[in-house]
């Protein structure tokens, strides 16, 4: 969908100001809410491309006047009342109201050890890759109504495949249940003026990563 997260190559925000490396939050209620969302996710009500739609589908209005983990506080609130593990009155009272829905536990520990692992998201293909490194793909013109990750500002447009990453989970489908529906994924590179025009500065490049079905063969 096109949505207030989507802001590549929109004016009138001002300037971007970088924060000093490493200083992760603001308040101790940021720390809380990563914790929460962290915690809550483990229990597999929903994938990470869901919790990712919920946070970009809120109302434009909403999103761009909240902060970054006021954003993950309502993106949660709405995740939990769409899996019922929260009813609405609830949210609105800030209170329990029903007996609570059993999760999976998950201690620090289990937390650290998880995202020291990681979530691998490759996949085995279904079948070769169309594009290989150096072939000229343009990117489709699409506007969902769901979720994407081909942003706005690189539809249409004719770029080079800089690197094969091998299958992954499709975002497209997995943040909706739709199964994980697995496609080949792409580095490309783009030409600055291709995306901004003449005015862009002659040596700028921006790289996306594509999956299969954003592209066409140019």
């Amino acid at each position: 969908m096109n949505s207030a997260a989507d802001l590549g190559g929109m004016m009138g925000f001002g300037p971007v100001v970088p924060e000093p490396e490493g200083e992760y939050f603001h308040a101790d209620w940021e720390r809380r809410a990563l914790a929460l969302t962290l915690a809550i996710g483990a229990a597999g009500r929903w994938s990470i491309d869901a919790g990712r739609h919920a946070r970009e589908s809120l109302h434009p209005a909403e999103y761009l006047t909240s902060s970054y983990y006021a954003i993950w506080v309502k993106a949660l609130e709405r995740l939990l009342v769409a899996t019922e593990l929260v009813d609405a009155d609830e949210i609105a009272q800030r209170r329990v109201l029903t007996p609570g829905v059993p999760v999976r536990a998950w201690s620090a520990t289990d937390a650290e050890k998880a995202l020291a692992a990681g979530s691998p998201y490759d996949r085995p293909a279904q079948g070769p890759a169309r594009f290989a490194v150096g072939d000229a793909v343009r990117t489709r013109v699409v506007h969902p109504t769901g979720h994407t990750r081909l942003p706005r500002y690189a539809r249409g447009k004719t770029g080079v495949v800089e690197r094969v990453h091998g299958a992954h989970v499709l975002p497209d489908a997995h943040a909706h249940g739709a199964g994980e529906q697995p496609q080949w994924l792409y580095t490309v590179r783009f030409d600055g003026r291709e995306l901004w025009g003449a005015a862009a500065a002659p040596d700028l490049n921006v790289t996306i990563e594509a999956w299969e079905g954003h592209l066409d063969p140019v």
